[in-house]
């Protein structure tokens, strides 16, 4: 038997008013926002280009219950500013993918910083335990007012490694690679001797590692190792296949670009493979440059490495 609930009485209503209020106020949402020329509503389009890999118009118009000809406006000035590039979609004619250009990125690499740093100050005076009850209670809001989200189909976190995660990595780079592309373990050798110098010899207050979890299941994993004091080394990005296409890479190269610009390097370089097509393009869209390519016969493959940088 259905029973529907109560309607809400004015006191729940004044109450709801009564913290929206508050909330907008407390996190500056009627100033200019994050100190830009954007709104709310454009940083957020510009936030989904960035973290999702190549949607339609009519997929963030949908997820962000945004007006058909309101999202065309924001997508053209984004376009007008070279922040914007469509391809056209295989699977449907009429419709293009979107994607941030490495000016877009440029542009929204900022925002997110300055989005980073007002968080961090709204949490800094309370202490951890009021820190956790202050997460815990946005979760709890987020669950009973968002229906989607009281059982979720898929639930992603990064978090810092744990025990353990050292040797997924390694593994996770052996099977992947002698899987799709052939490599043998000479490659699964070089990943392990790379994890063991970062436990060795980490340096917390310039490296880091973070891992990816999809549905409570680790997925992937990105490094920040020390090259020197101005540069920062990006290092062995990986993403299980049931990962991928949900902008994990992306936001794991992102939080790879953030740390190391908070840390003040002045630069971040990396060393992949031409035959790795999808962190190529990821990298290419956030501004890195190509400055290096080499051919070379490693891990049982005739190989091309390739140096990339960023300045930051």
């Amino acid at each position: 038997m259905n029973i529907n609930p109560p309607a809400a009485t004015k006191s729940h209503i004044e109450a709801v008013r009564g913290f929206n209020r508050f909330y907008t106020r407390r996190i500056g949402v009627l100033d200019p926002y994050l100190g830009s020329e954007l709104s709310l509503t454009e940083v957020r389009v510009l936030y989904e280009l960035a973290h999702r890999d190549q949607p339609t118009a009519t997929e963030l118009g949908r997820d962000l219950g945004l007006d058909t000809g309101y999202l065309s406006r924001i997508l053209r000035r984004f376009e007008a500013k070279n922040w914007l590039a469509r391809v056209p979609s295989i699977a449907d004619a009429r419709q293009s993918l979107l994607a941030l250009t490495a000016a877009g990125h440029a542009a929204f690499a900022p925002l997110q910083q300055k989005s980073r740093d007002e968080a961090a100050a709204l949490l800094a005076p309370l202490a951890d335990s009021q820190r956790q009850q202050v997460i815990a209670a946005m979760e709890r809001m987020q669950q009973l007012l968002e229906p989607a989200r009281r059982s979720p189909t898929q639930s992603i976190l990064l978090r810092d490694p744990q025990a353990g995660d050292m040797g997924w990595v390694v593994q996770q780079h052996g099977e992947i690679y002698a899987r799709e592309y052939g490599w043998n373990n000479q490659f699964e050798a070089l990943v392990a001797d790379i994890v063991a110098k970062y436990l060795r010899n980490h340096q917390p207050a310039w490296e880091h590692c973070w891992m990816a979890e999809l549905d409570g299941q680790r997925v992937g994993s990105v490094f920040v190792v020390r090259k020197s004091r101005t540069v920062a080394q990006l290092r062995m990005l990986i993403l299980a296949p049931r990962a991928r296409g949900l902008g994990l890479g992306a936001r794991l190269t992102d939080q790879c670009i953030a740390f190391a610009r908070d840390k003040g390097y002045k630069k971040m370089v990396l060393w992949t493979n031409s035959c790795l097509g999808a962190a190529r393009d990821i990298y290419a869209r956030r501004g890195f440059k190509l400055v290096k390519s080499e051919p070379y016969h490693g891990f049982g493959q005739d190989l091309v490495g390739e140096h990339w940088e960023l300045k930051l």
